[in-house]
């Protein structure tokens, strides 16, 4: 991204880059099409064509024939939508700075030592699927492809988990331990067969009887928006208001998912608190943005939606992507010039593409 580009666009106020957001979508017509992130914040959100999380959004976008895919999200996100789209459809994001820390937790290099250190004690290629969340990089998903894995989403990571255990008798799973934890309780493994790895340690940290015993070994990564959400703040509000719901997202801490009364994806979540009676009270663990917005489409039901941290708690790379970058990105656009395109290596994306097929094959 070239800053000094961009650098009259930061300059701009939010009402001004809206209408010239709304001029260039209109000058592009069908060649574009906008995918918004329930993270996002609403001064982006309004100008998306589809609404969602990142695997939805990419495939909706590769079904449509627009030329540009403009991916309000992080970096993850718009090399899925280039990794599912067309050949001729090329992926955008407006911010190149927009990543996700979750993601960065977990690298091709420290993947393949951790894989190479666990051949000391087991055949991984043998006794361990890699097991991938959709938020990774497209190499790891590749990695994933190569050996035998898959990758999961937090709605079907179930039915991946009990695919991966069909395969083979244990699970490397990554970046985020607490979606892989939280799962895998549901399913009957207990927590002590579940061992964290730590990659900045030899051997993660473990003793080689620690990881014959492990049916899951999970990464030492995690959310810092969802890792915010602790038990007590559950316990505290419900002195207030015991008659609140709770629902929280699976990359929360295990402690959070087991007061919960809901437990699944952001699109979970949004269709759990909309077909919720009228009038109920909803505590949700999941990024601020988000949660205010279905505050807002549910107050006039006298519907109540709090979020759970009393601490402001937003996914900061995803705000990121300002109206200031999506008007510079389409005002290119618009002049036949392509800004901060996200293009995955052939290869890598053919072998993200095995462990992509595999996940959809086996979801519900």
């Amino acid at each position: 991204m070239n800053a000094a580009a961009i650098q009259p666009y930061a300059l701009l106020d939010d009402k001004e880059c809206e209408q010239r957001i709304v001029r260039a979508k209109q000058a592009l017509g069908d060649r574009l099409v906008i995918l918004g992130h329930h993270y996002q914040r609403d001064e982006v959100y309004q100008h998306a064509d589809f609404t969602g999380d990142s695997l939805k959004l990419s495939r909706q976008a590769a079904g449509t024939n627009a030329e540009y895919i403009i991916f309000c999200g992080v970096h993850f996100m718009a090399e899925v939508a280039d990794i599912l789209s067309r050949p001729d459809q090329v992926s955008i994001l407006p911010d190149m700075a927009a990543g996700c820390s979750m993601a960065d937790m977990a690298d091709l290099q420290h993947v393949e030592k951790a894989w190479q250190e666990l051949a000391e004690v087991l055949d991984p290629d043998q006794q361990v699927t890699p097991v991938t969340y959709i938020n990774s990089a497209a190499d790891l998903k590749a990695f994933c492809g190569e050996h035998g894995g898959i990758v999961c989403t937090s709605t079907n990571a179930r039915h991946v988990l009990d695919w991966s255990f069909s395969q083979r008798d244990k699970v490397l799973f990554f970046p985020d331990q607490h979606l892989g934890r939280n799962t895998g309780y549901t399913m009957g493994i207990p927590l002590e067969q579940m061992v964290v790895w730590d990659y900045d340690k030899p051997m993660g940290g473990l003793t080689a009887e620690a990881i014959r015993q492990a049916k899951i070994i999970l990464w030492k990564g995690f959310c810092s928006v969802h890792q915010m959400f602790q038990p007590e703040q559950i316990d505290n509000f419900k002195q207030k208001y015991p008659e609140t719901l709770v629902i929280a997202h699976p990359e929360s801490p295990f402690e959070v998912c087991q007061k919960a009364d809901f437990v699944g994806s952001t699109e979970f979540i949004k269709k759990t608190i909309a077909d919720g009676e009228p009038g109920s009270r909803w505590l949700v663990a999941t990024e601020l943005n988000m949660v205010n917005r279905l505050h807002e489409q549910h107050k006039h039901e006298g519907t109540h939606v709090h979020f759970m941290s009393p601490h402001v708690c937003m996914c900061s790379t995803m705000f990121r992507i300002d109206p200031q970058h999506l008007a510079w990105a389409l005002e290119n656009l618009v002049d036949g010039v392509v800004v901060n395109q996200v293009s995955v290596p052939e290869k890598t994306a053919k072998l993200a593409v095995t462990a992509l097929d595999r996940m959809l094959e086996v979801s519900p």
